[in-house]
């Protein structure tokens, strides 16, 4: 039996005692990033092309973290990109190209825990520490463009006040609770469990700060009004289930177009022709052609 599978089988047999303890034995699983994504061989090149650069934000303890970013290009119009959980600005090099070939100027970060940057945890409310600092430096953006977590933190970004044109989430999480859910599924705990997870790592790292799952849902807390929304999704998504995306293109009303795949995961979805060819189409587009086929869609 690997270490992983015992700390699981372990986690399970003290939440049959209690769901609270094993809750309490599963927290640190929960908040911990885990193994750094590796730079993929095909995306190395795009990689080291990057201007690389830092900025610092609070971190959730205020202590302060520097985050690595880094930048291609040096068009009129720029895009940035968020990574999910256990990511990094690499995975979005076939879009960096794509992107780069259209006269696009690109930022990305990894964040705390993630590819270059140090730590060994990050959150939400980093990415959007990131995206404020960046949006002081540069002003609005043309798009910003999140997978995943990144996704959620696009989203939450822009119903803040970040100033863009237009927002794409692959693989989007609809709010915070799809990841208890999701570390609840692949350790096999029961509801009552992830319950208690839930509580308990509010209390632990959102102590005195309102509910994380209902401040960080982008369900609860749409897009502003006129601001497109492209939502690409695997319909056979393990990680993030397609339903989150029905249910944040269903908040953000005839704004929002859903793109379902088929067979290709949470992570391929990122880089496959399909999806790339629907967000350059999204990018490329006027403001008054979106505005048109947001029109149409809410008379449908």
């Amino acid at each position: 039996m690997s270490a992983a599978s015992a700390i699981a089988t372990g986690v399970r047999a003290a939440a049959r005692v209690s769901p609270d303890l094993g809750a309490a034995l599963a927290l640190p699983l929960f908040r911990r990033v885990g193994k750094r994504a590796p730079v993929v061989a095909t995306d190395l090149a795009t990689h080291r092309a990057a201007r690389r650069g830092t900025v610092r934000i609070p971190g959730i303890r205020g202590t302060g973290v520097d985050v690595v970013t880094y930048e291609w290009g040096a068009g009129e119009r720029t895009v940035l990109l968020a990574h999910g959980w256990q990511s990094r600005a690499s995975m979005f090099a076939p879009l960096v190209r794509e992107l780069r070939s259209e006269g696009f100027r690109v930022l990305a970060f990894d964040g705390p825990a993630n590819g270059d940057s140090p730590g060994r945890h990050t959150y939400v409310v980093d990415h959007l520490d990131v995206i404020n600092e960046l949006t002081r430096r540069e002003g609005a953006w043309h798009a910003i463009v999140g997978h995943s977590f990144g996704s959620l933190a696009a989203l939450m970004a822009v119903h803040e006040g970040v100033p863009a044109t237009r927002v794409v989430g692959i693989a989007s999480a609809a709010d915070p609770r799809v990841f208890v859910d999701g570390f609840g599924t692949m350790l096999g705990l029961d509801t009552p469990t992830r319950d208690a997870l839930a509580a308990r790592y509010a209390a632990h790292d959102f102590s005195g700060r309102p509910d994380p799952f209902e401040r960080y849902s982008a369900v609860r807390h749409p897009l502003p009004a006129g601001t497109p929304l492209l939502l690409v999704h695997d319909r056979g998504d393990l990680r993030i289930p397609f339903s989150e995306s029905e249910r944040l293109a269903a908040a953000n009303g005839g704004r929002a177009r859903l793109l379902a795949t088929a067979g290709l995961s949470h992570n391929r979805v990122l880089r496959a022709d399909s999806t790339l060819d629907a967000v350059m189409e999204f990018l490329l587009a006027s403001d008054v052609s979106l505005a048109e086929s947001e029109a149409t869609r809410a008379t449908a």
